[in-house]
């Protein structure tokens, strides 16, 4: 190949490269929490830092391959370099990271040092098992039930194991579905009952482990109505792919009037306000 088409190769691969983020055309879904337009701005940042360094790497690199590529049989010359030269760029790269880097944790900080308290916030438990997310709410009387693990039994879909005997817990509800208050902190203890899983819901901008032995707490405020997708982010086994459900963001009113309805009742109106609402792949719309 001659240097000439090399270099155009170059050019054009990375004018491509550049497009796919720039066009708009895959990118991430409408951002519905509180926090989400303040991680799209680091991470736009970011890009903006890092592409700025890729563009202009790839196309020294091309007018280098288009300027200085062989001739015939001439041999390239070695050269030491410029010290100064290098300790400049070396100081501008650095400056430039550690910049973005505090932004990131300025970011980082308003998101995990802001917890809300338990009671300020929505309490939701999330147990996570091959291949199955489980989302265990407080009942009408709004004190969840104690949980052990010798009470699980899928058999009888008791999935997090609340204890038969705690009065507290007869009104309990277990879910595959994620279902919160709009404009309410929401907090969430995720566990897991076997390997490492993954909550992902890309419309909230969260992605937290769920590890077993463990008990993660994460929180989140989401601002828009809705039904978005939620995925596990983490290979735990054969059946991975098939491990996703939704979130279901209702207005006050609908939570609340849903949270005071019997396990059966709750269960037949979460399947009637799930068919209110259609998932679209950049925006969550309500259908009706």
């Amino acid at each position: 190949m001659s240097k000439i088409l090399l270099a155009l190769l170059l050019v054009a691969l990375t004018v491509g490269s550049a497009w796919t983020f720039w066009s708009g055309n895959w990118w991430f879904v409408h951002p519905i929490s509180e926090h989400g337009p303040k991680v799209d701005d680091q991470f736009n940042r970011t890009l903006v830092v890092v592409g700025f360094a890729f563009i202009t790497c790839q196309l020294a690199l091309a007018w280098a391959v288009f300027r200085y590529g062989r001739k015939g049989n001439e041999r390239s010359k070695y050269t030491h370099g410029n010290n100064k030269l290098e300790a400049v760029w070396t100081v501008i790269t650095a400056v430039v990271f550690v910049v973005v880097a505090v932004y990131g944790q300025i970011v980082w900080a308003g998101i995990h040092l802001n917890q809300p308290s338990d009671a300020e916030a929505t309490n939701i438990e999330v147990v996570a098992q091959q291949f199955q997310w489980n989302f265990h709410y407080p009942g009408a009387d709004g004190v969840t039930g104690k949980t052990n693990t010798k009470f699980i039994n899928d058999g009888s879909l008791n999935f997090v194991g609340v204890d038969p005997d705690d009065p507290n817990g007869k009104d309990d509800i277990q879910i595959s579905t994620l279902v919160v208050p709009e404009k309410r902190p929401v907090a969430l203890r995720i566990r897991s009952k076997d390997v490492i899983h993954s909550l992902f819901v890309p419309a909230l901008r969260i992605k937290q482990d769920a590890v077993p032995g463990m008990n993660v707490r994460i929180h989140f405020k989401a601002t828009e109505v809705g039904k978005y997708e939620i995925a596990c982010a983490e290979l735990c086994g054969s059946l991975h792919f098939n491990m996703k459900t939704f979130l279901l963001v209702l207005p006050q009113e609908d939570y609340d009037a849903l949270t005071a309805m019997t396990p059966e009742k709750y269960k037949e109106r979460l399947g009637q306000l799930m068919e209110r609402y259609e998932v679209n792949s950049s925006k969550v719309i309500a259908a009706n």
